[in-house]
Parts: C-alpha cells; sequence; structure tokens
C-alpha cells in the first residue's frame, strides 16, 4: 500500500501536499464526498538516437538504464496529472490509485495514473 500524509490544508504542489494511496480508505481520515474517477496520461517516445542504444542493451542482458529513467519520469509526470484533474474536480484526496501502461504505437507507450477523486477530513 502507498500512503501519503494527508494535507493540513496548506496550498502547495507535489504529492506531500496531496494524499495518494492504493488502498481505499486513509486511515485516521474519513471519506467526506467520492468525486469519482480522476485519472493523468503522458504518451511518451524513447527516440531515434536513444532507442538504439537501449536495444543493443538488450542484446546483451541487464537493465535498460535509458527505459528505466523514461518510465519513471514518465509515472512521475502521470501523477502530477492526476493531481491536476483530481484538484479541479474539488479533491484533496486520490483513493485506489493505479498505474497502467500500453504501446500505442511503434516507439510510443502510453502510462496512465488512475484513482477516484475524494474529499477526505480527519476522523
Amino acid at each position: 500500500m502507498t500512503t501519503q500524509e494527508p494535507s493540513t490544508g496548506a496550498q502547495s504542489t507535489g504529492y506531500a501536499a496531496f494524499p495518494i494511496t492504493t488502498a481505499f480508505e486513509f486511515p485516521e481520515y474519513e471519506i467526506q464526498r467520492t468525486l469519482g474517477s480522476c485519472f493523468g496520461l503522458v504518451v511518451r517516445s524513447m527516440g531515434a538516437v536513444r532507442g538504439i542504444g537501449a536495444s543493443l542493451k538488450s542484446l546483451v542482458g541487464g537493465e535498460v538504464g535509458q527505459y528505466t529513467k523514461l518510465l519513471e519520469d514518465s509515472r512521475r509526470h502521470a501523477i502530477d496529472r492526476l493531481i491536476e484533474n483530481a484538484r479541479i474536480m474539488g479533491a484533496n484526496a486520490i483513493v485506489g490509485m493505479r498505474f497502467d501502461s500500453s504501446e500505442i504505437g511503434q516507439g510510443l507507450t502510453e502510462i496512465a495514473a488512475y484513482g477516484t477523486a475524494v474529499v477526505i477530513e480527519k476522523g
């Protein structure tokens, strides 16, 4: 379970100020309203030059660092968009957060972060 401490209401950006969990509740907090599904999408391409280097690395085995970094950055970007969309909906937290990814074209990868936008208060 991934849980971040719910915010105290201070207006700041990033994960620490906006609680997200893969569970469907926050300990010590009550869900006051469920606002619906929210998501953040990113579509990325490795690029030809980096893709060739990654392909050569995959031939010899081991971790392909270029792809790992690209996917880590893409997930962070998808979470940023998820938070932005939840805030627009009026949420102050997200429950049931998940990631999904798929290849949507040659060299294009879609990363989706999604969950349920909620309003929580200290219980």
